[in-house]
């Protein structure tokens, strides 16, 4: 797999979650394999309808791990939540990304230690988003297109 198709960044990481993003906007795209696949679903170029999120996994450079992201809904502050997984809001010209939390409604576990520990049957949108620095990850791990927003 190409790293993004319609961007050259000089960060990998950078081009591919800007060209979710542009996809999540419903931008055109001729993709077929790994994060191409998961775009060219969530844009319904396979027989996909009604999805809207291309979740990601992002792994933290030099130490290769998946990176856990926490935040809080506004009016619960004492209820911090984790997850492994993210729906990609915006990326700047900068590399900074705004993510969305996204997780299994039913999964009561607020601070997953891995990945394969997090439910991810039914992942949603949380509403909770962090920014971060693209140049700090070396990887992204794309899953298939859902719908998580509702």
């Amino acid at each position: 797999m190409s790293c993004g198709k319609h961007h050259d960044s000089g960060n990998c990481v950078c081009d591919i979650l800007s060209e979710i993003v542009a996809a999540q906007n419903d931008v055109l795209s001729d993709c077929n394999t790994s994060c191409e696949q998961s775009i060219g679903d969530l844009l319904g170029d396979t027989g996909g309808s009604g999805r809207d999120t291309v979740p990601v996994l992002l792994y933290c450079k030099g130490n290769c791990k998946p990176f856990k992201g926490f935040g809080a809904r506004r009016d619960s502050i004492g209820d911090i939540k984790a997850s492994f997984f993210f729906r990609v809001k915006d990326v700047d010209d900068d590399c900074c990304a705004t993510l969305e939390l996204l997780r299994d409604p039913e999964d009561k576990c607020d601070d997953p230690s891995s990945p394969v520990e997090q439910k991810t049957g039914n992942l949603k949108a949380t509403g909770i988003c962090i920014s971060v620095d693209l140049n700090c990850f070396c990887h992204v791990t794309c899953l298939p297109a859902i719908t998580a927003l509702s």
